[in-house]
């Protein structure tokens, strides 16, 4: 492990794609322009513990994560808002518990929408799961695709938030964002991700 005041011109950030059954978290170093994989994986949590006892799960995990990355900032996919309400509050409680957990080991917090995400690393903000892992496993040069589509989110989460701090991509106009339904989104999302949340 090393202290982030040894770093002084490496960036490292975490990227984290949550959920209540599945998290999965990319850990990215910054040198300029320069972009390195250092982790790439998911945790699972145990569905026969209660909801608010998989929250402290995610607690403890994050804490293991970040205590073995040490990341200066966090990014992790934005809130979604639809009709299924008990599946909005479940997930927006797992993010909240990982903002916490993030800022408690004093590194910055930074959301992004799914679709900012998937545009940065594809070209396109509706692009599949497997093509985004594809991507990042052919960024960096990763000799095999990461474990589950969960890690690749985390580290594409990642990769978004090294290429905006980089000025690489633009940011995307209101008007834009503002033709996209995001009751629509939400329901995409539960039906492309059945396991994430319960």
């Amino acid at each position: 492990m090393t202290d982030k005041d040894d770093r002084p011109d490496r960036l490292i950030i975490l990227g984290i794609d949550p959920g209540t059954i599945i998290m999965g978290y990319g850990v990215v170093a910054v040198e300029g322009k320069k972009l390195t994989c250092l982790a790439c994986d998911h945790v699972k949590f145990d569905t026969k513990r209660s909801p608010f006892e998989r929250l402290e799960d995610i607690y403890v995990a994050m804490g293991h994560i970040l205590k073995e990355h040490q990341p200066d900032q966090v990014a992790m996919e934005a809130p979604f808002f639809g009709k299924n309400v008990q599946s909005m509050l479940k997930l927006g409680r797992a993010q909240g518990i990982i903002m916490a957990a993030s800022l408690a080991h004093e590194a910055s917090v930074t959301e992004y929408s799914p679709r900012r995400v998937k545009q940065a690393v594809t070209g396109s903000g509706s692009a599949s799961k497997e093509k985004v892992a594809g991507m990042v496993a052919a960024t960096y040069g990763l000799s095999e695709m990461p474990a589950s589509t969960d890690a690749s989110d985390g580290l594409a989460v990642a990769t978004c938030h090294a290429y905006s701090i980089n000025q690489v991509i633009p940011n995307q106009s209101k008007a834009k964002q503002g033709k996209k339904k995001t009751t629509s989104s939400w329901d995409a999302f539960l039906k492309a991700n059945p396991d994430r949340i319960q």
